[in-house]
């Protein structure tokens, strides 16, 4: 009789809960780099809002969800670094493996609709870890607004940009 009673009980908790609300989390950690390091980072939300301002390395804690029904988050990612290309990378939520094969164990529909997407705990903002690269302007740059133009020596080229040169003869 007492193994009935748990077992009706754990059913009860399982059918009220989304997987995705008891396994996930509303937030995630991630750790942003780029080459070269010390890059600028902007990170703001599908609503424009700067949700973060500083240079890489930096580790952010992002929310999943905005609160509303099925409300994932989208962030833009901004890379900047004077002499260097800027680089821009999106970032969008999408539903976890706990949201989809959680609640086809345990959670069922009242997970799948009711539950799970009013937190953000079913989403995932993929990867923990975002790494870019950012391509150098060394021939030509702007400096106030003005461009420049640079001198670099042939070893300090990429091989895509060697084989972009010129000979000239003077």
């Amino acid at each position: 009789m007492k193994i009935l009673q748990i077992l009706t009980a754990s059913v009860l908790i399982s059918a009220l809960a989304g997987c995705a609300t008891v396994a996930g989390d509303p937030d995630q950690t991630l750790t942003f780099t780029s080459s070269p390091s010390n890059a600028g980072l902007v990170i703001t939300d599908e609503r424009g809002r700067e949700v973060y301002f500083g240079e890489t390395p930096s580790t952010v804690t992002l929310q999943k969800s905005d609160g509303t029904y099925f409300g994932a988050k989208t962030y833009r990612i901004a890379f900047s670094k004077p002499g260097y290309d800027g680089h821009e990378v999106t970032i969008s939520a999408k539903p976890n493996g706990w949201y989809i094969g959680g609640n086809i164990l345990l959670g069922g529909v009242v997970g799948w609709l009711i539950v799970d997407p009013w937190n953000g705990n079913m989403y995932t903002l993929g990867e923990d870890y975002v790494d870019t690269t950012l391509r150098s302007r060394v021939a030509m740059q702007e400096i106030n607004g003005q461009p420049t133009l640079n001198i670099a020596l042939i070893e300090d080229l990429s091989k895509d940009q060697q084989a972009l040169l010129t000979p000239i003869t003077i």
